[in-house]
């Protein structure tokens, strides 16, 4: 993230924008917090860039905007064979990609054949395809995929299709900015520009296949801090604002024009737990603490954590207790309480420690059996103030085991190539999820350790764990909605034992938008759903402008502010590209 702490900006520095452009239509103006990764969708992990990544390329099917059934994406219609082993799809004819060109069956293959025949293409969402025996069209509108084995992830397909006649001209897919303007696309909207640390903007696609989108232009600006995003929509610099903290939620309330959504969200926190980083075929990288490969301290460490206290006073009562990786709002999966309960419990995880003979030092600091103290690094995001606040209250309970915490806040970048290199102890880290539950199972399977190049594989913890394997292998050809809910509860008991993350909570997705500017944004679900971060573009797409709005053009003034301090930069529409190697991969991560 750019840092400019110490920068004073005295009065507002215009950055220069077309005002006749701007002055023909309504633009929607988001604000985000959080860095973009890529604009390549074969490899954004970030939830920022695979938002963006939604917003120019269409899935195969679709979450349905009010109960996140799978519906028409670019496939209108789909059939299986008996043995679930030969899956059609077929892409009607008259849909275009921005350019004009025919959308068709031959993209898609394009696109699968690509993630199966290239590692680099395979780094965002590979488990997708990792069991295609092959995928072919039969015709322009006939896309056949033949799998290996039953695969329940069929309707679940997170994977973006990318036109063959753009992608196919592509030399390395890994190396590939994808920001060439304006960026052929399938979605509601089209990159039409980019400026690096500066902003990004979109068109809307008038020719969209769904019909157009109610406006003219999506800008996303990026702010260092929510505090500075809750701050510029009170002002009326932006229109819509998600992941706030409560403190700026509550600042809102009874704000005129504002209209605030608590929504019960798909995301969850975490500490990661470097339970030992290694490549796919087991070969140890980074420099996490040995002790820490002990199932014993990592118990004792989630033990010491008071998960209740964390969201009375850093949450302020927005979030729920974390259990297991699927949260709340997908209730046929969600583990509600695993067995037996973990609780707060200081005194057992000090007389844990003690047993295992991690013995206290004369400083009262614990010594493991190889002479090393028992000193940990915390990472956390520099973009999130909940990192910060949790992570002293995380230092202060593992000092009451005997364990020191030196809490590091760095940028998304820095945490992230610390994290997929294995340079760390623990780590503050999140994920949104989907409706199925494979992706976020996925991310804890041996194959999604990165390749000895750091390449080919997206894990969250570099979890390896032949129990938890099996069970994902069952789930993900379980056909039986009730037997697979049952496997994959097992599976997030397995993961609670074992402890190669700590579960914090699930937040509430604290939202607000401009209601004198655009009168109703659509939730997933419906109701009590989330305008931005959905499973889809349903919150942008049919966000429906006021009346005022529509006649009065736009406010977009492009300005770049600095607080002395580093309270608050903004660049308008700002998004920082960020270059990484290992553990890009498709879904929602902090």
């Amino acid at each position: 993230m750019a840092a400019m702490a110490g920068v004073l900006v005295l009065s507002p520095i215009p950055v220069p924008v077309d005002q006749a452009r701007a002055q023909q239509g309504v633009t929607l103006r988001v604000a985000i917090t959080q860095q973009v990764d890529s604009l390549n969708p074969f490899l954004s992990i970030f939830q920022a860039g695979t938002e963006v990544g939604r917003l120019m390329y269409d899935y195969l099917t679709a979450y349905d905007a009010v109960d996140q059934r799978p519906v028409e994406g670019l496939a209108k219609e789909w059939s299986s064979s008996e043995d679930r082993l030969t899956w059609t799809f077929t892409i009607p004819a008259g849909k275009k990609w921005s350019d004009g060109k025919p959308i068709t069956a031959r993209d898609a293959a394009f696109t699968y054949n690509l993630m199966m025949d290239d590692e680099a293409a395979a780094t965002a969402n590979g488990s997708f395809t990792a069991d295609f025996e092959s995928v072919t069209a039969t015709d322009d509108e006939t896309l056949v995929i033949r799998t290996k084995q039953p695969q329940a992830t069929m309707l679940a397909l997170d994977v973006p299709i990318v036109p063959e006649h753009v992608w196919s001209q592509v030399a390395d897919i890994g190396e590939y900015r994808n920001d060439r303007t304006p960026v052929v696309g399938s979605g509601p909207f089209v990159l039409t520009e980019y400026r690096a640390n500066e902003f990004i903007r979109f068109a809307a696609n008038k020719d969209y296949w769904r019909g157009a989108p109610k406006y003219d232009e999506l800008t996303f600006s990026y702010y260092k801090t929510v505090d500075a995003a809750a701050q510029a929509l009170a002002k009326g610099e932006v229109d819509l604002v998600n992941r706030m903290g409560p403190a700026q939620f509550d600042s809102l309330k009874d704000k005129e024009g504002i209209t605030l959504n608590k929504a019960q969200g798909r995301r969850f926190n975490e500490i990661v737990i470097n339970s030992g980083a290694a490549t796919r075929d087991g070969t140890p990288i980074g420099d996490g603490h040995p002790a820490l490969k002990d199932v014993v301290v990592r118990r004792a460490i989630a033990k010491a954590i008071d998960l209740d206290s964390i969201i009375e006073r850093v949450n302020g009562g927005y979030a729920q207790r974390g259990t297991g990786l699927v949260p709340p709002v997908f209730a046929s999966y969600h583990l509600a309480e695993p067995a037996p309960a973990r609780t707060h419990d200081p005194a057992g995880a000090n007389a844990d420690l003690d047993a295992a003979g991690y013995a206290r030092g004369a400083d009262g600091t614990r010594v493991g059996p190889d002479g090393r103290p028992l000193s940990l690094r915390l990472l956390g995001h520099a973009s999130r103030a909940y990192d910060e606040q949790t992570g002293e209250f995380v230092k202060r309970s593992l000092a009451d085991l005997g364990i020191p915490v030196d809490v590091q806040i760095v940028s998304d970048n820095q945490l992230n190539e610390a994290s997929t290199a294995g340079t760390f102890d623990l780590v503050f880290s999140g994920w949104g999820t989907n409706p199925d539950p494979d992706y976020i199972l996925s991310l804890h399977t041996c194959a999604q350790r990165p390749n000895a190049d750091g390449q080919g594989g997206t894990t969250d913890t570099f979890f390896c764990d032949a129990e938890y394997d099996a069970l994902y292998a069952r789930q993900r050809s379980e056909f039986d909605p009730a037997a697979r809910q049952d496997i994959v509860k097992r599976m997030q008991q397995r993961f609670h034992d074992q402890v190669p993350a700590i579960i914090l909570g699930y937040d509430n997705a604290l939202e607000a938008y401009r209601s004198d500017k655009f009168a109703s944004f659509p939730v997933q679900p419906d109701p009590g759903g989330v305008i931005m971060a959905q499973n889809g573009v349903w919150g942008y797409y049919g966000a429906t402008p006021t009346d005022s709005a529509s006649s009065g053009g736009t406010s977009d003034t492009g300005l770049i502010l600095a607080v002395a301090g580093g309270a608050l930069v903004v660049l308008a529409g700002a998004v920082f590209l960020v270059s990484r190697r290992r553990r890009q991969g498709a879904g929602d991560r902090e």
